[in-house]
């Protein structure tokens, strides 16, 4: 046990630890969106055990963070996170400034295009914009969370990030990649051909039949900043169709970086 300047025996500091855990169960909780998760999801998605899980959501809803629905047993996001979320009301500058982007995306393809941005070790889905074809594909709603690595958002974020960081991210979900039908291998070889064509694609959607695309928007420093995605119905990207969309993407997020580095 360490000693502090008198002599005196130190606690570990488990403090920062029991945070983490707390806000990773939240994060997962966040994912179940309006409908919630049961605790079994939550314990196999933060690969907490279950005693830890129990304690710590039981902490989050008596703090009025996390709501238990009587009937289903569910967990979902509680009144607290709203009347937080109002001490901010302004949308962010990147919302706002990539936005007129997306709506000429959307236009120039006719598919629903998304930001994406990474929050910690998720995906998060921010704006949408829907296309003209017929037929969209609104598989992900804005405010809905991904484990990064599961979406093409998720990998062409990876893909701009050092390799080892993006492998340690991987790791680290990985448990919870089987609710998404995929697995770690399976991210690690799509971050590997994202670096490699310069953007992350799923031949096979969230959707059964859908397919997406993505480009990094990227910082001053290279780091990736977010993710502009098209997803559309598969017949839609065949191969050449899929390379024309990818340099249209790419061709997008280059503006918005442009954009954001203007209004800084």
């Amino acid at each position: 046990m360490r000693r502090n300047k008198g002599g005196a025996a130190a606690k570990p500091k488990g403090g920062a630890q029991s945070l983490r855990r707390a806000l990773s169960v939240l994060r997962v909780v966040a994912a179940g969106r309006e409908a919630g998760l049961p605790l079994s999801e939550v314990v196999q998605a933060t690969g907490l055990t279950r005693p830890t899980a129990h304690r710590l959501v039981n902490v989050l809803v008596e703090e009025g963070i996390v709501e238990k629905r009587a009937r289903s047993k569910r967990y979902a996001i509680g009144h607290q996170v709203p009347e937080l979320a109002l001490a901010r009301p302004s949308r962010s500058s990147l919302i706002v400034t990539a936005e007129p982007f997306l709506s000429e995306l959307s236009r120039a393809v006719g598919d629903t295009a998304f930001l994406t941005i990474r929050t910690g070790l998720d995906a998060l889905c921010v704006a949408r914009l829907i296309g003209k074809y017929p037929i969209q594909v609104l598989s992900i709603e804005v405010g809905a969370r991904r484990p990064l690595g599961v979406s093409s958002a998720g990998v062409a974020i990876l893909a701009a990030l050092p390799a080892a960081e993006a492998r340690q991210i991987v790791h680290r979900n990985q448990v919870r990649f089987g609710s998404y039908r995929t697995t770690a291998a399976t991210a690690l070889e799509q971050i590997a051909a994202a670096r490699r064509m310069g953007y992350g694609v799923h031949h096979i959607g969230l959707v059964p039949g859908t397919k997406a695309i993505s480009a990094t928007i990227r910082e001053p420093s290279g780091r990736p900043l977010a993710a502009v995605t098209i997803a559309a119905i598969r017949s839609r990207l065949g191969p050449r169709r899929e390379i024309e969309v990818a340099e249209i993407l790419k061709r997008t997020a280059r503006s918005i970086e442009q954009a954001i580095h203007q209004d800084d």
